[in-house]
């Protein structure tokens, strides 16, 4: 649990001292999206920038 306090002091450092609940919690969010991303990508695999493109064209073209 230690690692998850220091990067919440290394992100809250680099903050502006003027920044917001909503920004720390923001940051917070995005910190927690990357760290699930990262952990599904290792565990399912990743898919190449080709297959990405053609499933984000039948999305667009139906």
């Amino acid at each position: 649990m230690q690692i998850a306090k220091q990067q919440v002091a290394t992100m809250l450092q680099k903050l502006p001292d003027d920044c917001s609940l909503e920004d720390i919690q923001y940051h917070l969010y995005v910190i927690e999206k990357i760290k699930n991303g990262v952990a599904r990508a290792e565990t399912e695999g990743l898919i190449s920038q080709q297959v990405a493109e053609q499933r984000l064209a039948k999305w667009i073209h139906g």
